[in-house]
């Protein structure tokens, strides 16, 4: 009887341990990818979609849309809105990210209410999301934005 009651426990302890290990691994998995996500942002991004506008990014940009490239390593960004070009110190850290409030831009008169949206959109913006189809949310308290597409280089 003493010894079935101890290859229980061993049993019972050998497979608590497995247990522990899988959710140890799937943690540090987790940590892996929330550090290299800060990493997927770098490049250039096109404005393809400002969800729940009244007006379509092709109506609100019919020569050229926003762009924003991303530079992660040295916590910058640069960007164009279509009309004028701007640039500032970028903040990441997780999914949580801000960009300087008081971002360099240059001051172009530009038709059309597009670039005001687009800025006051992205002075806003304080996480972000690389979704299943690797396109970008830019999020305000949760709330999609601004979707950005990578801009593929040739």
């Amino acid at each position: 009887m003493k010894n079935l009651l101890f290859a229980l426990g061993i049993l019972s302890y050998s497979m608590t341990g497995c247990v522990g290990t899988q959710g140890a691994s799937n943690s540090n998995q987790q940590t892996t990818e929330a550090l290299n996500a800060p990493l997927k942002l770098n490049g250039s991004w096109e404005l393809a979609e400002i969800p729940g506008a009244r007006v379509s990014v092709v109506g609100l940009y019919p020569e050229k849309k926003p762009v924003i490239t991303f530079d992660v390593n040295d916590n910058k960004f640069v960007g164009n809105t279509s009309c004028n070009n701007f640039s500032g110190l970028l903040v990441v850290f997780g999914n949580k990210i801000s960009f300087n409030k008081s971002m360099a831009m240059t001051k172009m008169m530009c038709p059309g209410e597009g670039e005001s949206t687009f800025i006051e959109s992205l002075k806003k913006v304080d996480t972000y999301t690389i979704n299943a189809d690797k396109s970008l949310s830019l999020n305000i308290g949760g709330v999609e934005t601004l979707r950005m597409k990578k801009v593929m280089k040739e």
